[in-house]
């Protein structure tokens, strides 16, 4: 099994799961005389299999991950966590220019009312966060190329 395949088996479980819990929270109590839909019990014993099934996959990748390296020889485990932290400073970034750039100046209603500016260079954080941008699709490509590249070790 590829990489890529385990890495869709445990998005599967984590949906799964997700939708489980849904299910079981929905079938926990009923009206007095009522019936569940579907029984508690059953939705335990499924929810604990997909997460013994979700743990093996996790431990494999992690395994597996600590194994590949680039053709540069940079370990993969690197490059998620370069991906991760590129991810994170994009999160911020948009967060600040999405702030910057709706500053609305028609809101006011006359001249005297607070008029609020932006504090920082919006066409350059545009540019940064481009830049970002870009740097995380290539990375993430490389991943994937990883991803399909090497067997889950067993």
């Amino acid at each position: 099994m590829k990489l890529s395949e385990a890495l869709s088996l445990r998005k599967d479980l984590l949906t799964r799961i997700s939708q489980l819990e849904g299910r079981l929270q929905n079938n926990v109590t009923v009206q007095e005389g009522e019936e569940p839909a579907e029984k508690p019990e059953e939705l335990f014993a499924e929810l604990k299999e997909c997460v013994k099934q979700l743990e093996y996959y996790i431990y494999q990748i992690n395994v597996t991950n600590m194994q590949v390296t680039a053709d540069n020889g940079t370990p993969l485990t690197k490059l998620l966590a370069k991906r991760d932290a590129l991810s994170k400073r994009i999160h911020l970034l948009r967060s600040a220019f999405d702030s910057a750039s709706t500053v609305n100046y028609n809101n006011r209603y006359s001249r005297s009312e607070i008029k609020n500016v932006p504090t920082v260079d919006v066409k350059a954080l545009r540019k940064q966060l481009d830049d970002l941008s870009q740097q995380y699709i290539l990375l993430d490509m490389e991943i994937q190329t990883l991803n399909f590249k090497y067997d889950l070790v067993e």
